[in-house]
């Protein structure tokens, strides 16, 4: 025997292995901004125009800065611009700027009496994937709590839609309607330091600031669209040895084993209960009438195979989930947390439902849209119902730049309550946006997509476009220590395919 044979046979098969890599705690400190009221004191008596109002008493400071420093010495023919405080104060001919309130008035817009009318429907009408008119006879509107003014828009660099709060400069004309030449908004707003939270609350407490280790990964996923049949199996138990740091070889588990918390960002499950179609309505009225609770409707296989999905992942990776539109929460915005009951295994890794400031190292079931710090990062998370329902008001403008516009108008969801169903808030909108995130989660959305946009305080931003897992099978990770992001796509590969 040589001696390179014998020195082969005293190799590495006789080592120790090699230690398995460890995973990093997550550093957790979620918000509870868009928590409803408890018992009583959540009702819905309260006008839905009270939001507009409310917006607008809150937004118009800062728009009214950012006109000032804009307009303060603009000339235009020998006039000088000037503010008007209300709308039913401009007068023709003047040049003048006002802030308020856009209203879009579209042709397909819905209707309240659509849904009056849902009960007498055999099957719902094709859901709108616009509102916008092929006529054109869409008009755009600017209002404050003293009336409306319609404006004449020739074009803008600036897509608007109803609910966003701007400063509009121009004239009025003869007919009426508001010339708009050129207009603000409130921008971004200040974006918290790194870790500003988390060492604020030590400092009250009087606690030694520790030192922090490098940060770890996050791992996204949105629309998993979990139909409790066979179909979905295959995947998701890729996915559950992707994260589990189970796939692949040495090199991905070393990757995955990088990921300290994994978010998923809507609609878990698929629709549980379709409107009937015209035969099988039929079918149903002629036969037995259940009365009260039918169980034989009820299907239980969706909920169960996700717990068992992410009773999976647990006991190796912190989990937040959102709801999502198909999911069983509440649907209009913000949605709840989904109902511990929905996992029954899974929910022995939650926290008890008591708000702290401590790190949660498992299942934390949150609202849609969600906010809190990940490693001293500020992000901000939705199921992706505003992007869509904004993306509607709007033609030839890409997601990234919906998700863009949102931010600069400081309001994640301007299109609720007029086309997106939303808790009439009173005393406070949660969907304003007071602090900057350093990160901007939109779910379920075409395809995936990324951007960082800078603001007028140099606030930079990371915006991310998820796509639904269940037709991509991508996996968006983003390094909380660089902001770098990266995808991972999980699937099976069919023969011929």
């Amino acid at each position: 025997m040589s001696l390179t044979e014998s020195s082969m046979l005293r190799g590495a098969p006789f080592e120790d292995p090699a230690s398995p890599p460890s995973r990093k705690p997550s550093v957790y400190n979620p918000l509870h901004t868009f928590q409803l009221p408890q018992g009583a004191e959540k009702h819905y008596q309260q006008q839905f125009a009270d939001m507009y109002f409310l917006r607008l008493a809150q937004l118009k400071k800062a728009v009214k800065q950012k006109a000032e420093e804009a307009w303060g010495d603009f000339q235009l023919g020998g006039d000088t611009a000037k503010m008007v405080d209300r709308v039913l104060d401009v007068r023709q001919g003047e040049l003048c700027w006002v802030v308020g309130t856009v209203y879009m008035e579209m042709g397909l817009k819905p209707n309240v009496l659509d849904d009056i009318a849902k009960e007498h429907w055999i099957a719902a009408p094709p859901p709108r994937q616009t509102y916008l008119s092929s006529s054109g006879q869409d008009e755009m509107t600017i209002e404050d709590e003293s009336g409306r003014l319609r404006m004449f828009v020739e074009s803008l660099e600036t897509n608007y839609v109803t609910g966003c709060i701007l400063a509009a400069l121009g004239t009025e004309q003869a007919d009426g309607a508001f010339k708009v030449i050129a207009t603000q908004y409130a921008d971004l707003p200040r974006q918290p330091q790194r870790w500003e939270r988390d060492d604020s609350e030590l400092v009250v407490a009087k606690k030694k600031v520790p030192k922090r280790e490098k940060a770890g990964k996050i791992a996204i996923v949105s629309g998993l669209e979990i139909t409790g049949t066979q179909d979905d199996d295959l995947c998701l138990d890729l996915l559950v040895e992707y994260l589990n740091g189970e796939a692949a070889g040495p090199r991905e588990q070393a990757n995955s084993s990088q990921i300290s918390r994994v978010i998923i960002a809507g609609n878990s499950l698929s629709h549980a209960s379709p409107i009937l179609s015209r035969e099988d309505f039929t079918a149903k009225k002629s036969g037995k009438k259940h009365y009260g609770y039918d169980a034989s409707a009820y299907n239980a296989s969706p909920s169960e195979r996700l717990d068992q999905f992410l009773s999976d992942i647990l006991p190796t990776v912190p989990i937040t989930i959102l709801p999502g539109e198909s999911d069983p929460a509440n649907v209009a915005l913000p949605q709840q947390p989904l109902h511990p009951a929905l996992f029954p295994q899974s929910r022995a890794y939650a926290n008890p439902p008591v708000q702290s400031n401590e790190s949660r190292e498992g299942l934390d079931s949150v609202t849609n849209p969600w906010e809190g710090d990940i490693e001293g990062l500020r992000v901000l998370c939705t199921g992706g119902q505003t992007v869509s329902d904004l993306m509607k008001y709007v033609e030839d403008v890409e997601v990234l730049d919906a998700m863009e516009m949102m931010l600069r108008w400081r309001c994640i969801a301007p299109t609720a309550p007029d086309t997106l169903w939303c808790y009439p808030f009173q005393d406070d909108d949660p969907m304003l946006v007071k602090d900057c995130p350093h990160v901007y989660v939109a779910g379920n959305q075409p395809s995936f997509e990324t951007r960082v946009i800078t603001g007028p305080a140099d606030q930079q931003v990371v915006l991310l476009s998820v796509p639904r897992f269940s037709q991509t099978g991508t996996v968006v990770l983003l390094d909380m220590e660089t902001l770098a992001v990266e995808t991972v796509e999980i699937g099976v590969v069919r023969p011929g395919g």
